[in-house]
């Protein structure tokens, strides 16, 4: 995935599941469609895993409590 929209959630109280479906809510009211992945830094998940519709991986290049999201590259 090369391009995507950065969310950022600071709030420590908030489940990272909701932190993840607000994102993905507001992603897909803005470009009219659901995102496919969501990179987040290694420090909130260790491993891949789905959450709703969309899947959830770890990235270094993320930075902590950030989320990457985005559809992937057409082959």
């Amino acid at each position: 995935m090369n391009v995507g929209m950065l969310w950022l959630d600071a709030d420590e109280k908030r489940p990272f599941e909701e932190k993840v479906l607000r994102a993905v809510e507001y992603y897909s009211e803005k470009y009219g469609r659901f995102p496919e992945l969501c990179f987040v830094n290694p420090a909130s998940l260790a491993d891949e895993q789905r959450i709703g519709q969309v899947v959830v991986k770890p990235a270094h290049m993320v930075l902590r409590n950030h989320f990457w999201l985005g559809v992937e590259p057409a082959a």
